[in-house]
C-alpha cells in the first residue's frame, strides 16, 4: 500500500491573519493533521489488502467494511486526514462574502437566504459538545444542501453524504487566539471562506 502523506496547505501560515493566527495554523498542519496522517497508514497497516488498495474517501464511505479492531481508528484518523486536507482548501486569504453560482442558489433552495444559512451554521457549530465539526454537505439522496454537525473526526463521507464547507471547532483550532470564544472564532472564520472551492465539490458532487 502506497503511504498517505501530509497534504501541503495552499499558502503561508500566516496569510489567513488576522483571523487565524500563523503559530496555530503551523501547530494545526504540522503536529495535529501529521499526527491524523501517520495514525491512519498505521491503522491501514493492520487491515487487509482489499482495504488498502482503495482510497481514503471510498474507505470512509464504506465504514463498516472496515475490520472492527480497526473501524474506530480508522473512522477518527482518516476522517481527520481528510477533513484537514478539505479545510485547508475552505480558507483562503481575501475569501468570505457571499458565495454566487449554482452554490448560493442551492444554498438559497435549502435555507431560504444565505443569511439564515450562516446564522444555522454558525450557531449550531458553537454549541457542538466537546470536539467536532460543522458542515455544509450534499445529500445526493435528496440532492440538496444540508447543514450537518459531526463528532470529533468522523466524516460526514461516513453517512453518504459529501463535505462541502467544514469548519473546525475543535479548540486546536482557535484556542491560542480565541481561548474559550468559539463563536467569536467561526465569526471571523467567515472572513476567509473560499466559495469557490466550495462551488466546485459542489459541481463535481452533483
Amino acid at each position: 500500500m502506497g503511504k498517505y502523506t501530509l497534504p501541503q496547505i495552499p499558502y503561508a501560515y500566516d496569510a489567513l491573519e488576522p483571523h487565524i493566527d500563523a503559530r496555530t495554523m503551523e501547530i494545526h498542519h504540522t503536529k495535529h493533521h501529521q499526527a491524523y496522517t501517520d495514525k491512519l497508514n498505521t491503522a491501514l497497516e493492520a487491515c487487509p489488502t482489499e482495504i488498502q488498495s482503495k482510497d481514503i474517501l471510498e474507505i470512509l464511505a464504506n465504514i463498516n467494511q472496515v475490520p472492527e479492531s480497526q473501524r474506530g481508528a480508522i473512522n477518527f484518523n482518516g476522517g481527520g486526514y481528510d477533513n484537514h486536507k478539505l479545510y485547508w482548501n475552505n480558507m483562503k486569504p481575501n475569501g468570505g462574502g457571499e458565495p454566487g453560482g449554482s452554490i448560493a442558489d442551492a444554498i438559497n433552495d435549502s435555507f431560504g437566504s444565505f443569511s439564515a444559512f450562516k446564522e444555522k451554521f454558525s450557531s449550531t457549530s458553537a454549541v457542538i459538545q466537546g470536539s467536532g465539526w460543522g458542515w455544509l454537505v450534499y445529500n445526493p439522496s435528496t440532492k440538496k444542501v444540508e447543514y450537518k454537525s459531526m463528532p470529533n473526526q468522523t466524516s460526514p463521507r461516513t453517512e453518504g453524504l459529501v463535505p462541502l464547507l467544514g469548519c473546525d471547532v475543535w479548540e486546536h483550532a482557535y484556542y491560542l487566539k480565541y481561548q474559550n470564544k468559539r463563536p467569536d472564532y467561526i465569526s471571523s472564520w467567515w472572513n476567509i471562506v473560499n466559495w469557490d472551492e466550495v462551488e466546485n465539490r459542489f459541481s463535481k458532487a452533483k
